[in-house]
């Protein structure tokens, strides 16, 4: 652990302890994630590439017996909240307390005794920036619950009763590629995950050995995926899957995409949203090979391609995000494109390491004559993902 990492964890520690009187059962961290490749595609069966950040969100927390649940955020800030177990209920709280109490209901729907908790949490996941900060919250508190209440659990298991929380209880159609890359990642790898069946596979991915960084650029503008227009995209999605005869777009193979096109007729949104899934799972397949035989800077291209498809075919992008891809490739990237959901959010830029202070300052004076909000720029450092950490 990082000597960050644990003065986190030691501040968080010390807050439980003022909040609650006492010391915590242990401390626990999980991170935020950026996907490399893949987007929109986690609910339709597909492929997706993420790899975990340093970022993590740090809980604090102590069993209880009594059915009593207690929530407290050190960035929300305000007065410890209490609930009770036994009166969780999908979609009864729009607060940011529906995230970790999202997670006791779905433990407890799912059969595992969690009888309440004291939680302080603390995060350095950018909220709004595409950079699944809420995943981090949820899978930081599974699986704190899983080890207090001896559970048992998998990562891959806390990833799902996560997903669950947010798509049930918080109200959010979010697929499972969030959660998992949270509760799974390795330092120092992309993640490369079958969406249908979850297997998963550490695929080695560092850039400074090779002379090339990953930098994110948050471009400050918020999102939420609980509004209509992430629902919209998936339910068009399942449209598509459903006029193909399929169970999911992942069905629809490749080199037949043009023929499944032709049978949805005039539709052209639905067409529209078809051919990014189709032909994004493809990349993610072409970003495995590339990496895996050692070419990471061919990679480059399919970033920028990726971009092109979520901004004219699925619709997230919006012009900071076109801004960030197009101002950093005309500098001399190897790569970018929008990284999340969309509507907001981040950009991710693939470039050479000399080239970081020249393309860096491209994209903020890009931004300053645009009239758009100073962007947040940081390198994104593959790491580890959800652990105990005191």
């Amino acid at each position: 652990m990082s000597e960050s990492s644990a003065a986190a964890a030691e501040a968080v520690a010390a807050r439980f302890e003022e909040l609650y009187g006492s010391a915590p059962d242990g401390v626990w961290a999980a991170p935020g994630r950026v996907n490399l490749i893949g987007e929109h595609t986690d609910y339709n069966d597909g492929f997706v590439m993420p790899f975990a950040l340093p970022h993590t969100a740090v809980a604090a927390v102590s069993r209880r017996d009594d059915g009593v649940l207690r929530l407290h955020s050190d960035d929300i800030g305000g007065r410890v909240v209490e609930l009770s177990v036994d009166d969780l209920a999908p979609e009864s709280d729009k607060r940011w307390t529906a995230y970790p109490a999202g997670v006791v209901w779905a433990l407890r729907e799912a059969g595992h005794a969690v009888t309440g908790a004291d939680v302080h949490l603390a995060s350095s996941v950018p909220a709004g920036a595409g950079l699944s900060s809420s995943a981090a919250l949820e899978v930081v508190v599974a699986l704190a619950l899983n080890d207090l209440f001896g559970l048992g659990l998998r990562g891959w298991q806390l990833a799902r009763l996560s997903q669950r929380a947010e798509n049930v209880y918080v109200g959010a159609p979010v697929g499972i590629m969030d959660q998992t890359a949270s509760a799974c990642c390795e330092a120092g790898h992309a993640l490369f995950l079958d969406t249908r069946d979850l297997s998963q596979r550490q695929i080695p991915f560092d850039l400074a050995a090779e002379g090339m960084r990953l930098l994110v650029v948050d471009t400050q503008v918020k999102h939420s995926h609980s509004e209509g227009e992430y629902g919209k995209r998936r339910e068009g999605c399942e449209k598509g899957a459903a006029l193909l005869g399929v169970d999911a777009l992942r069905d629809v193979p490749y080199e037949d995409l043009d023929a499944a096109l032709a049978r949805l007729g005039d539709d052209e949104e639905v067409r529209r949203l078809v051919r990014h899934v189709v032909t994004e799972d493809h990349r993610v397949e072409q970003v495995v090979s590339l990496l895996e035989s050692g070419d990471t800077r061919a990679i480059g291209p399919l970033l920028i391609e990726g971009h092109a498809s979520l901004r004219d075919d699925f619709r997230v992008s919006c012009p900071e995000l076109d801004l960030v891809v197009d101002t950093a490739v005309s500098a001399g990237a190897l790569g970018a494109r929008m990284t999340g959901g969309g509507f907001g959010g981040s950009a991710i830029v693939l470039v050479e390491e000399g080239d970081v202070p020249a393309v860096t300052k491209a994209v903020e004076e890009a931004f300053a004559a645009a009239g758009f909000t100073t962007p947040r720029v940081f390198e994104a450092v593959p790491s580890a993902g959800a652990r105990r950490v005191r």
